[in-house]
């Protein structure tokens, strides 16, 4: 790609498509180009259509999706099956329509089978049943990988799909419904944190803008027994009628037993390694329809949890629910045709929630999302 090379980033605020983007700024290219959701709506056939037309982007990353944890994907799966097919069908199509020289379409691992041999490797995709908690989404995401492939098949585009492990890292999101495994169990811990130290007051600011919690233009603040109540019913609370600083008896719940083994990855190493493959031209290079993202490294999520526990600095006590559902028990990526493309990651994972924690405590988010 020419450093004035004209790159459109679908998704550019967004976890995925932010880290993209300053990585893109850093190596010097100049006439990047975005729009927000209120901007530009790419589930509209016609609007994605008029705005192709108009910019004619060179270059396409496509990191805009309805995503989402494992509670969400389980509730809200008409939205995601829908919504990120129509964003993907509208984009990839006007890409091939107008010319575009080269697309990287942002896929996950959820697209592997649910029983498929670890670590997972590209060609396992479609050789057995998918997670059914995640299942509409993974069928998004294998339709956007498919139709990449085909249109490649026909038309001659240059089109690579990616699949990224869990990505984690600035601009994340900490909706303790709709968030991922990780942001969430940060957040939930440190709001632990926050009751066993009895510091009501950077409870309640953190608290302030859960969605539901509090109606518009409420500036009230909340009471330590209205506090107590919304940290109960996101599995937090304390054995205590009353607690005071540094009280062990605080305990933070955790979905399912802990026992699933999953891999992470910083998001600022996901977006080099996707730079790093668009600034490869030749296609013969890649020799596949998708790529692999990822570290290899897998740990258990109750070692996970127990790690940013550490982090945070969180005294009290993890209480995993094995009620609630684990989803798949194992999922780490094979990155070996990664490697062998030249790139490998940077950042370990005790490094990047350190950084993340960082981030989340810096509030440059503009609240809790």
């Amino acid at each position: 790609m020419e450093k004035n090379a004209k790159i459109y980033v679908a998704g550019h605020k967004g976890l995925v498509g932010s880290a993209i983007l300053r990585n893109l700024q850093s190596k010097g290219y100049t006439n990047i180009i975005g729009r927000t959701f209120a901007e530009l709506d790419l589930r509209n056939q016609q609007a994605v259509a008029d705005f192709f037309a108009a910019e004619k982007p060179e270059y396409v990353i496509l990191a805009a999706a309805k995503v989402g944890g494992i509670m969400a994907n389980n509730v809200y799966r008409a939205d995601f099956i829908y919504e990120n097919l129509m964003v993907q069908n509208n984009v990839i199509h006007q890409a091939y329509v107008n010319g575009v020289k080269k697309l990287l379409f942002l896929g996950s691992t959820c697209i592997y089978p649910k029983e498929a041999p670890q670590p997972m490797k590209e060609e396992y995709l479609l050789t057995g049943p998918l997670e059914k908690t995640n299942e509409p989404y993974a069928i998004a995401k294998i339709a956007g990988i498919k139709m990449c492939e085909s249109y490649n098949i026909q038309y001659g585009t240059n089109f690579l799909s990616v699949m990224p492990t869990n990505l984690y890292g600035p601009n994340d999101n900490f909706d303790l419904e709709k968030s991922h495994v990780l942001p969430a169990l940060l957040r939930k811990v440190h709001l632990g944190k926050l009751l066993e130290e009895g510091n009501f007051t950077a409870l309640a600011e953190d608290l302030g803008t859960e969605d539901g919690r509090q109606e518009t233009g409420d500036k009230r603040r909340k009471t330590e027994d209205e506090i107590r109540s919304i940290l109960a019913g996101i599995g937090v609370s304390s054995h205590a009628s009353r607690v005071t600083r540094h009280d062990s008896s605080v305990t933070v719940e955790i979905w399912g037993s802990g026992t699933p083994m999953r891999e992470f990855m910083w998001s600022e190493d996901m977006a080099d390694a996707c730079v790093h493959l668009m600034e490869m031209e030749d296609r013969s290079s890649v020799n596949s329809s998708f790529v692999n993202i990822g570290t290899g490294i897998e740990i258990s999520i109750r070692d996970l949890a127990h790690l940013v526990k550490k982090i945070v600095g969180f005294r009290g006590d993890l209480l995993f629910n094995a009620s609630k559902p684990d989803g798949t028990m194992r999922k780490v990526n094979d990155v070996s045709k990664l490697h062998s493309l030249g790139w490998q990651h940077k950042v370990d994972l005790e490094e990047g929630i350190n950084k993340l924690y960082q981030w989340y405590l810096s509030g440059k988010f503009g609240g809790r999302q």
